[in-house]
Order: C-alpha cells, then structure tokens, then sequence
C-alpha cells in the first residue's frame, strides 16, 4: 500500500515537472508564408528579380520566412496588382507605375524624357525619389524596392531612318512610351506585351517602342529585323507589401528586407543593363537584326518633338501643389 502511494506521488510530480519544463522551453517559431504576385511572365526581367529577392530573403531569414511567387498574373494582373496587395489579395507584388500616370504622379516623372540612359542609374534615381518625396500613392503600403528597366527604342517590321519613316507607323506602346510615339508621329497600339508576339505575326502592329530585352525574352528579333536607337525613356516599377502583413512581421525580418531594399533595387538595374547587351548581341548574330543609329542632327529633332512632354507634366504637377521643377532636378541629380 505504501510502494503504490509512493509511486503515485512520483507519478504527478514527473508529470507536474515535465509540464512545466514544456511551459519554459521556448517555442519555436513556424515559418512566415508570403505571397508574391507578379504580372509578366517568368523569364522577363521583373520575375527575374522576384526570385532573387526570395532566394535573398529566405537565407537572410534563416528559411523562417517562405515566399511562394505567382508569375506571369497567375495571383493579380498588372492594373489590379496595387489594389489587389492593398486588399490582402496578395502579401506582396510588383507594380508598373506608368501604367497608371494619374496614379504616380511623382515617381512616374522618372519615364520623362529626361535623358537618362542607363538602367542602375535610372534604378536608384527612382529610389531615392520615393524615398524623399514620399508620395502618398504608396501611403497604404510598404515599399521593398524600386527600380526601372531600360531605355526605350523602336523595333520594327520595316526600317526607321528619320522621322518620315515613323509617320503613321502602328507601333505597341503603353503608359509615357504612347505619349512619345505620338509626339513622333507614329500611331501607338495599346496592349499587353505578352500579346504583342501575336500582333506582330498578324501584322496588327508593326513594331513597338520598349527596352531592348524583349528582342530576346519574347523572341521579337524574329518579327522586327530593325532597332532604331532611340535611347529615350523607360518604365519605373515597385515592389510593394501589404501593410497588415507587414506590421505582422517580426522586427528582424522587416530589417532584413529594408536592409536589402537599395541593394535590391541596384541589382535589378545592372542586371537590366547586362540582360540588353546580351539580347543587343543575340538579335545581331542570331537574328541578324540591323541597328540603326540616328545621326547627331536627325536625334535633334527627335529630341525636339519631346520638350513639351516635360512641361506638360511640370504644368500639371503645379496645378496638385507639387514642387515640380524640384522633383525633375532632384532626378536628373540623383542619375548621377
């Protein structure tokens, strides 16, 4: 009888010591699944960039954080995607800020003809553009980098040599690019770059006006023989997170990705850089595709028909209280 009371007694103190041992122990946290919406398909440039900052972010993490990415609109397409990461349908996405003008008005001036050339540069101008002027576009969400692709040119069916030659041209364009064309005297088509391999095969356009990785992401080298140099504008993009989401986040991971938001965005911008001398140098020797250069006096006049873009969008930057002229110096500064 006093061997089972003594037993007994052990029993619950082993149970009452092991429960609290459990209790103390810390307990480990479960991993932090992301989801990441992208609009263009996986071998363009964005996408490219979205498995690198994954990649990054799940080694700096320690595998705690999980991010599952959604190329290609699979999750949101690329009008609804800021919306759609406002509205939790998505943790985090990647947005085209010229297609939406009205939208983004401050970090949109970046795809003014302005004469930046290059993608890094471009890349961290747009950054720290945001970063200054925080425009309230972004205030419902949280922004993980910035960057931009490459200068536009035009790709075409047929040869552009002068102006003469783009008159009336039907040439696929979007956002700031369409104003351009227009200015130019060519006829700018609006749609989605991935339907544009189709249009050109049909003959609906005859060429488009966008950074020269497209010869080779979306083959357009075998449709379009001729590259007209025109070095003239490109597209700003942002990758942007949910705000609930973010806030639930533990405070090392938000340092992580905060800490990774410059050298994310600079990243992109070179690979954008070295993606074009790859695609220029297959168009050539692959597609044997002609590159024309204007002359310094035929780019004047190109140039020429551009001026008014600007102070269109100083005038109208104005009317919303902006400080215009400043935010334009300020990029031209930050290019540099």
């Amino acid at each position: 009888m006093v061997k089972r009371s003594i037993f007994s007694v052990t029993l619950i103190l082993f149970t009452v010591i092991t429960c609290l041992l459990l209790f103390q122990a810390p307990v480990m946290a479960g991993k932090i699944k992301l989801n990441y919406a992208n609009f263009p398909p996986a071998p363009t440039f964005p996408c490219v960039q979205m498995e690198r900052w994954k990649v990054e972010v799940e080694k700096r993490t320690s595998g705690q954080i999980q991010i599952n990415t959604f190329p290609g609109g699979t999750l949101l397409g690329a009008k609804g995607m800021m919306d759609g990461v406002i509205a939790g349908q998505a943790d985090i996405g990647n947005i085209c800020m010229a297609y939406q003008p009205g939208r983004f008005i401050v970090t949109n001036a970046t795809s003014l003809p302005l004469g930046i050339t290059d993608a890094k540069k471009g890349s961290l101008a747009l950054l720290k553009l945001y970063e200054k002027y925080k425009p309230k576009a972004f205030k419902d969400v949280v922004v993980l980098a910035m960057f931009v692709n490459a200068p536009g040119n035009v790709m075409s069916k047929v040869p552009v040599r002068t102006l003469s030659d783009i008159k009336g041209l039907d040439l696929r364009a979007s956002g700031g690019a369409a104003q351009i064309l227009k200015a130019w005297g060519a006829n700018p088509v609006g749609m989605p770059m991935p339907a544009t391999v189709e249009a050109l095969q049909k003959g609906t356009v005859k060429g488009l006006f966008s950074s020269l990785e497209v010869m080779k992401d979306f083959k357009f080298a075998e449709n379009c023989k001729y590259v007209t140099m025109t070095e003239t504008v490109f597209y700003p993009f942002s990758v942007i997170m949910n705000k609930a989401k973010w806030d639930s986040l533990p405070k090392d991971v938000q340092k992580v990705m905060m800490d990774l938001k410059e050298e994310q965005s600079l990243w992109t911008g070179t690979y954008m850089n070295e993606q074009i001398k790859k695609s220029v140098a297959w168009s050539k020797d692959v597609q044997n595709v002609e590159f024309i250069t204007l002359s310094a006096a035929e780019k004047a006049k190109w140039d020429e028909k551009l001026g008014f873009i600007t102070e269109k969008w100083i005038k109208g930057a104005k009317k919303k209280g902006l400080p215009a002229e400043d935010i334009i110096n300020d990029i031209k500064a930050f290019a540099q």
